[in-house]
């Protein structure tokens, strides 16, 4: 992939998280910084060799002693010559460092009266692995599973970006990408010389190549949901009228109390969110203010907000009070309540109706699917939030309802743009299909199928990608990675 003129600049950055720690490190990633590496650490170091020196100022005055390492490219992580300083890792100790980097870097050398390190400037977010990306020490894919496996929430997400960054991901997706390409080949030949009277389609089994690439297609694209469930999780909003348990719910899921929970109808104010995890899968749970006519302008503001968090949810929670289930007005409410969220939510959102406070319900209640605010095809479940009774029911039917499935050991982590870029893929490979299927079948048309499948393959991994998607990728990852 070309490279910008800024992408040639010699950069530095501190590589540590802000803050106080027992180790911090300043990075210096350029072409031949050989003689940055001399004035910065007064001798040659050996390649890939921690040497431990006292790291001076421009006047000699020691700023801090540490370990140095140089790794002349290609072999280090930017492809190009990397030098790590690790020093103390204090904030002003470290911005010292820096300082002295970029003013190495700008002083006049001696022997050739040119900048030691001219253009040394300090790194944009997520630049370092840029430089990584553009220099083929690692493709798209793997570049976004360094950050995922910083960012990961939980053990499985963490080892499963950890396979992607190894390349498992990548390695799917040349496969697809060089069946893809073999297909293209004979389309393009039969193209190319019509007068030949072989059928190249026919001989090679072309429908046969491609219904193998849409059954591996199907495997690789389930394993990429499963593997952005795993970084994405899924937001999950508690609804339900006043006093119904939904701040009850919270707290038992979260296992902590986060929510004040008060016999007072109209406690919840405003939304309370925690991130919990079932079976390794985030689950961004809220809370919410009761639904309900009201008066008070706060409340009203409130409601107005859980309105807003149920819009954008992946599934909702509908809580229903069994203890509530002979009150005709309570029944009347819950039943607009249900109405709107069929208006206001697309069908894709799952709803899930639950009974709660089963501990506080009559006898009738015991077993009878109460009426109120049910959809027939709706998934239910009941519990008591007090009690803990049938959260393990409810923790099994989320997870069934964000589409996971016990996660093997080779699941790779995958993100939303990854699989929009699969289902791409399919749409062009079912276009394929149909021309294939077609009694006369137009060639031309099929080579641009499977060219645009091929093209939007390439975006996964970064060789068909344009800058500004890179930009956007990049400047999420943090300053000095």
């Amino acid at each position: 992939m070309p490279m910008l003129a800024r992408h040639h600049d010699p950069i530095v950055a501190i590589a540590t998280a802000p803050g106080r720690g027992a180790v911090g490190i300043v990075r210096v990633s350029g072409q031949a910084i050989g003689a940055l590496v001399q004035a910065l650490c007064g001798r040659v170091l050996k390649a890939r060799e921690a040497t431990y020196l006292p790291f001076r100022d421009s006047h000699g005055q020691p700023i801090d002693q540490g370990l140095a390492l140089y790794f002349p490219g290609p072999h280090s992580y930017t492809g190009e010559d990397v030098l790590e300083l690790q020093a103390h890792g204090g904030p002003v100790v470290l911005q010292l460092l820096l300082a002295r980097c970029l003013e190495a870097g700008a002083a006049i050398d001696a022997a050739t009266g040119k900048p030691t390190l001219p253009g040394l400037r300090v790194a944009q977010p997520g630049e370092f692995t840029e430089r990584a990306f553009l220099n083929d020490k690692i493709d798209l894919a793997q570049a976004e599973a360094i950050a995922d496996l910083i960012d990961a929430s939980t053990e499985a997400a963490a080892r499963s970006a950890s396979r992607s960054l190894t390349g498992a991901f990548s390695e799917e997706i040349h496969s697809l990408r060089d069946a893809l390409i073999h297909l293209r080949m004979l389309v393009e030949a039969t193209l190319d010389f019509p007068e030949e009277e072989i059928d190249f389609l026919r001989k090679a089994d072309a429908h046969g190549q491609l219904s193998n690439l849409q059954e591996t297609l199907a495997r690789v694209m389930q394993r990429a949901r499963q593997g952005a469930l795993l970084r994405e999780g899924i937001k999950v909003v508690i609804a339900g009228q006043p006093n119904a348990g939904k701040s009850s719910l919270l707290n038992a899921l979260a296992g902590a109390e986060l929510a004040i929970v008060t016999p007072i109808a109209g406690t919840t104010r405003d939304k309370v969110q925690q991130t919990i995890q079932i079976e390794g899968v985030p689950l961004h749970i809220i809370d919410t203010a009761g639904l309900r006519e009201s008066d008070d302008e706060v409340e009203r503001i409130g409601i107005a907000r859980a309105w807003d968090e149920i819009a954008g949810a992946d599934a909702v929670l509908f809580l229903h009070d069994l203890s509530r289930q002979d009150a005709m007005e309570y029944i009347a409410a819950d039943e607009g309540i249900a109405s709107t969220l069929v208006q206001k939510l697309p069908k894709s959102v799952a709803v899930i109706d639950v009974w709660n406070k089963t501990d506080c319900a009559g006898p009738s209640a015991g077993s009878a699917t109460p009426g109120a605010g049910a959809v027939e095809h709706r998934p239910a479940v009941r519990l008591s939030a007090r009690t803990g009774e049938g959260l393990d029911g409810l923790r099994r039917l989320l997870l069934q309802v964000a589409g996971w499935q016990a996660a093997p050991e080779g699941l790779y982590i995958a993100r939303a743009r990854h699989v929009e870029a699969l289902r791409a893929v399919d749409a062009h490979l079912r276009e394929a299909q149909a021309q294939i299927d077609a009694d006369s079948p137009a060639l031309d048309l099929l080579a641009e199928e499977l060219r645009l499948a091929q093209n939007a393959l390439s975006t996964i991994t970064g060789e068909f990608t344009s800058d500004d998607l890179l930009g956007v990728i990049f400047s999420s990852f943090c300053i000095g990675k």
